[in-house]
């Protein structure tokens, strides 16, 4: 736990926007502004100054009150959060790559940074906000990758993307996610054409009101971009 909670702090101290970083940390564990507040005996409006960055820079004093906290509130609550957080670092790079951003998006801005095309549930782009993605060889993942792996591929939060490649026609990826218990916030078939979609994988993602996105950048630039938010 101690590691988690270094590498919290690490990423809200070399963050270029700091304030943003520790907003998507309290969100993550579920955690109001009042809740801390109350917990660290400071003014709601102090928390507001410190994530809308209206104060200097938090110091190592600050950071570390409020990683510990977080992890307190959430033991409080059960400790969901911090149990999530331990599965999380098992290590399976060779399955998928998970990325966090620094502050929310937008989905209809996540789908403009990679010149995605939206295919189903395009009404729900701008109230999704989210906070970071996973990219998932599809093949490798679904035919080899252990069961007890799978939450990982959620990282921190249930909010953010899925962006499988690998993809022939996208039916196994939207079955696995149709009985699966969380889901994501979109999915994007990478390199897969509209023709080549199969007509199950879009009625379960109209169902489970998934938006579905395909794009075709490429991996790298598409890695670029999201990994500067």
């Amino acid at each position: 736990m101690e590691k988690i909670k270094i590498e919290i702090a690490g990423e809200i101290s070399l963050s270029e926007d700091p304030g943003a970083t520790m907003k998507k940390w309290r969100e993550i564990f579920g955690i109001t502004q009042v809740e801390l507040s109350r917990h660290l005996n400071i003014t709601v409006s102090t928390i507001s100054d410190y994530e809308g960055n209206r104060r200097k820079s938090p110091g190592t004093a600050v950071i570390k009150r409020f990683v510990n906290s977080l992890f307190e509130i959430d033991t409080k609550k059960g400790g969901a959060i911090s149990q999530k957080l331990t599965e999380g670092s098992k290590p399976t790079d060779q399955y998928f790559e998970v990325h966090e951003f620094a502050r929310g998006i937008t989905l209809k801005d996540f789908v403009g940074l990679i010149k995605g095309k939206v295919i189903s549930n395009d009404d729900t782009l701008e109230s999704k906000k989210i906070y970071g993605y996973t990219l998932i060889d599809s093949i490798k993942t679904i035919l080899e990758m252990p069961f007890s792996f799978f939450q990982s591929l959620y990282g921190n939060i249930n909010e953010r993307v899925f962006i499988f490649t690998s993809v022939s026609t996208g039916r196994s990826p939207m079955v696995v996610l149709r009985v699966s218990p969380s889901k994501p916030s979109a999915v994007v078939m990478h390199g897969l054409d509209l023709e080549n979609l199969d007509k199950l994988a879009l009625k379960i993602s109209e169902k489970e009101r998934i938006p579905l996105i395909l794009t075709k950048m490429n991996i790298a630039d598409i890695k670029e971009a999201l990994n500067k938010i």
